[in-house]
């Protein structure tokens, strides 16, 4: 059975997983749909509601003791207009994919917010079908301008 731990202070974090670990996890199960540690970093500094960010949360997910998931939540403070939260990160450990912890993960960090979610995810990425699966809609094309 999935174990969830919801993290949503620096003080959640401990010996058996630290943040350190958390942000090993993520960037290496993001593999090529991730970013760099410094970003994952910043986005639980985020969730945490560090210089004025608006909050948020992290889930770590258990199988036989074992982390096997990994979820970083942000609300973005702008409801009515855009969703009230975004889903920045999951990863599910890829031995362990195809058991259904994924939408466990997702379902569950979304019945744990208030308001509406969002996600950003790449076209070719296979997590793209699940979320659909779970009600997820593409309602915009994301359009970069990078300075």
């Amino acid at each position: 059975m999935l174990q969830l731990k919801k993290i949503v202070k620096e003080s959640d974090f401990d010996e058996k997983l630290t943040r350190e670990s958390f942000v090993d996890f993520l960037f290496t199960h993001l593999d090529k749909f991730g970013d760099p540690k410094q970003a994952i970093n910043k986005c639980i500094d985020y969730a945490f509601g560090k210089e004025n960010a608006k909050g948020g949360f992290c889930i770590a997910a258990f199988y036989d003791g074992k982390l096997v998931g990994a979820l970083i939540m942000n609300e973005t403070g702008m409801g009515g207009y855009i969703p009230e939260n975004v889903l920045v990160y999951v990863a599910v450990d890829a031995s362990y994919r195809g058991k259904g912890f994924g939408r466990e993960i997702v379902e569950k960090s979304i019945a744990m917010t208030n308001g509406d979610v969002k996600l950003h995810v790449e076209y070719d990425n296979p997590a793209k079908r699940l979320y659909e699966r779970i009600g997820f809609t593409t309602k915009y094309a994301e359009m970069r301008f990078n300075k």
